[in-house]
Formats: structure tokens, C-alpha cells, sequence
């Protein structure tokens, strides 16, 4: 592949995944992955500002498809159904299921990568919680409603990635909503 070729972002993020799962995350450099994707390492600093950044590097398309949903839902919606279109949305933008398992695979074993998703979650969090406000809705309804939507975003990407799982994010997600919706209904029954 020529340097001057498009999708730059996604062959960097593609060489390391692949080498992140061939050597580890610690054993690989941000120049081996640069020349994986036949990039320079400068290139590669254009595009992602640490080693770490290479894995997040959808969160701002996540962030906008998100917030832009929630603005556009119509304004008689809940504050919690907007969220769902938000939710929705995100579901039909995200990546295939493989790409997010090995992804989770390197994420997961790294405490310093899991800290950087958790502050990803909360900018999210944040940026939904504004949009909410935006639409109208006061605080702490909007500080609530976001982060129910990010509770149920995690636990149903939790599920889809699971080895054996095939449904789709989309369904996940409005199962976990649902669940949480009983919950707060107090009708789900509880073990204890």
C-alpha cells in the first residue's frame, strides 16, 4: 500500500490490531505499527496521539452519532427514549463484531487501556448529558438519563462481543433497556 492512499486511520488501527494480537500490546512499538500499515511513524502521529489512541479511535464518530441522534428524536420523546435513539443509531455505525472482540481482547488486559476507555465512556456520558440539557431537559433527568444509556450501551456490547453470542447490537441494546426499564419499574423480579 502507497502512503498516498485513502482510509489512513483504519490501516493504522487495522496493523494494530494485528500486531497487538502477534506480539502484545506492550511488545509493540507505534513504529512497527506505522510500517505495518506501510506509514511513517510521523503519519501515524497525525492521526493518534499516543500508543493507547490507536484502539479509540472511533469514540469521536461514537460521541457525534450519538448527540446527533438525541437532538433529532422528536421533541415529545422521554428522555430516556431519546437516549434510545441514540443508542440505536450507534448500533447501526459501530464496527463488525470481530474487530470489536479483538479489540476488547487487548483493552481488557491492560489496566492503562481500561482506564482510557473509561474516560472515553464518561466523555460520551457527558456529551449526551449536554445534548439532553440542549433538548430541554433539566437537571438531574438529563445527568440520569445519559448515564442509564451509557450503563445500558455497556452491558450490551458486553454481550454482543461474548464468544458465543450472534444476536445483534442493536437487539442487545433494546433488551438491556428494557431490562433496566423494569428494574426502575420494580417489575422485574428480584433473586433476593
Amino acid at each position: 500500500m502507497g502512503r498516498w492512499e485513502p482510509n489512513t486511520r483504519e490501516r493504522l488501527a487495522r496493523a494494530a490490531l494485528e500486531l497487538f494480537g502477534e506480539r502484545g500490546y506492550e511488545q509493540t512499538t507505534v513504529a512497527e505499527i506505522a510500517r505495518r500499515a506501510g506509514l511513517t511513524e510521523r503519519t501515524y502521529f497525525r492521526h493518534y496521539a499516543d500508543k493507547r489512541e490507536v484502539l479509540f479511535g472511533g469514540s469521536e464518530v461514537l460521541q457525534k452519532v450519538f448527540t446527533t441522534a438525541v437532538a433529532e428524536a422528536p421533541p415529545s420523546a422521554a428522555p430516556i427514549d431519546v437516549v434510545a435513539a441514540g443508542l440505536e443509531a450507534v448500533a447501526a455505525v459501530f464496527p463488525e463484531r470481530e474487530h470489536s472482540r479483538q479489540r476488547q481482547s487487548v483493552v481488557g488486559s491492560h489496566p492503562e487501556l481500561q482506564e482510557r476507555e473509561l474516560i472515553k465512556l464518561a466523555t460520551l456520558c457527558a456529551a449526551v448529558t449536554e445534548a439532553l440539557r440542549a433538548r430541554g431537559v433539566p437537571d438531574p433527568a438529563a445527568a440520569l438519563a445519559a448515564e442509564a444509556g451509557i450503563a445500558v450501551f455497556k452491558i450490551g456490547y458486553e454481550r454482543w462481543i461474548a464468544p458465543a453470542e450472534q444476536r445483534e447490537l442493536a437487539d442487545l441494546l433494546r433488551e438491556s433497556l428494557t431490562e433496566l426499564k423494569a428494574v426502575t419499574a420494580g417489575s422485574h423480579a428480584l433473586p433476593w
